[in-house]
Formats: C-alpha cells, structure tokens, sequence
C-alpha cells in the first residue's frame, strides 16, 4: 500500500485529506515532526488560512526544510491550496511575505474587478473547469493526466500563484472573466490551487495518480 505522508503543522482540518487517500487506496501518515517527515516516499503539503501564518507553521516544525530535501531527492511532492501558494517565492497576502522558494514566482490576490470595471466577488468559491494554459504543455504523465479541459473541481481562495516560468503551469481555471493558475508542475513537484479531496471522482482520480508517482 501506498504510503502519504502529510505535514500536519496545526493549520487546518486534515481528516479530509487523509480520508480521501484512504479512499483512494493509501496509507496517510500524519508527520508532526520534521525526524518522520524525512521518511516520507510521498509528501503532501496542505495549507488553509492565510499565507503567512501557514508558512510560520512550516518553520517553527523545520517542515520547509524537509520539503526542499525531499523535493532535491526525486520523491514526489504535492501541495493543495496554500500548500501550492507556498511553493512559490512570495506572496503579496496582507504585505510581502516569503515563501519556500521551490518555483520562481509570486502569490497575487484575485483581481476583484474585471478590465471594464465589472466587479468580481472574491473569494472564488465553488466549482470551476480545468482549462490548459497558453503554453499547452499538456498533462500527460501528470497528476492531471485525462482531466485538464474535462474536469470540474473545487476551488476555495482569494489569492492565487502567477508562475514566473510559463512552462511550470499545469491547468488554469476562468473564474469570473479572471484566468487563474489551477496547478503547476515541475519534475516530482506539483501544487493544485483546487482541493482534490473535495472534488468528487475526479479528485480521487487525481489521488490515485499520486500514489503510484
């Protein structure tokens, strides 16, 4: 049995997640600390809330550390919502905070105006479709594979990664008129700005894939 372990830093509800691998065929191991993190075959970052309290929680349990180790090992990382954000450099939410520095580029907030002055509601809550990225870099051999242009799924934020490197995009999503980054790839690395445990059978698809990474 596949094994995932996730990185439990006190932010957020997790029972989800793990309930979700469990489905979909895994073993989740919660890590507290970064001596069990270091085991993980498999690392998931989860992340709810704002993104400076979320990366604080990282670092006061040495997880950012672990999660650069395991990404310069070859072992596949996943990050869901925040846990995407913090991949990245920095993030504009609520001032200039750093992130792990994993994928060049920032964390921006929705824009809560369209260019014609059409006001968007933020946050974006509720269910969008995959779309590929301009770059169309396609999703073959990806958590994605066979979703992107097809799957609906469940986006829950007010701020979202604008990947520096065009090619590190994965599938975006239109939410009000705003096109948004949905996931991002890079070797054994990928962030989903969606919640996979929470949307339905394609979701758990996107799971299954990552157990056998």
């Amino acid at each position: 049995m596949s094994r995932v372990t996730i990185l439990d830093y006190g932010v957020g509800n997790l029972r989800s997640v793990a309930r979700a691998i469990e489905v979909a065929g895994g073993e989740p191991v919660l890590a507290e600390t970064a001596f069990v993190a270091r085991s993980a075959d498999r690392l998931l970052i989860p992340g709810v809330g704002a993104f400076q309290s979320c990366v604080d929680g990282m670092r006061s349990h040495g997880f950012d550390d672990v999660a650069r180790e395991i990404v310069a090992a070859g072992r596949p990382v996943l990050g869901i919502c925040v846990g995407m954000q913090m991949l990245f450099e920095a993030s504009e939410e609520f001032g200039e905070h750093a992130g792990l520095g994993l994928l060049p580029g920032r964390v921006r907030a929705i824009p809560r105006q369209d260019d014609d002055g059409t006001r968007r509601k933020v946050p974006h809550i509720g269910w969008s479709r995959l779309l590929a990225p301009a770059t169309a870099r396609g999703d073959t051999g990806t958590l994605l594979e066979g979703h992107v242009g097809h799957a609906d799924v469940y986006f829950v934020h007010s701020f979202a990664a604008d990947p520096a490197e065009p090619g590190d995009r994965l599938a975006d999503a239109l939410y009000a008129g705003a096109r948004i980054s949905a996931a991002v790839a890079r070797g054994n690395l990928t962030g989903v700005q969606f919640h996979p445990e929470k949307s339905g059978p394609s979701g758990l698809a996107m799971i299954r894939r990552f157990l056998d990474f």
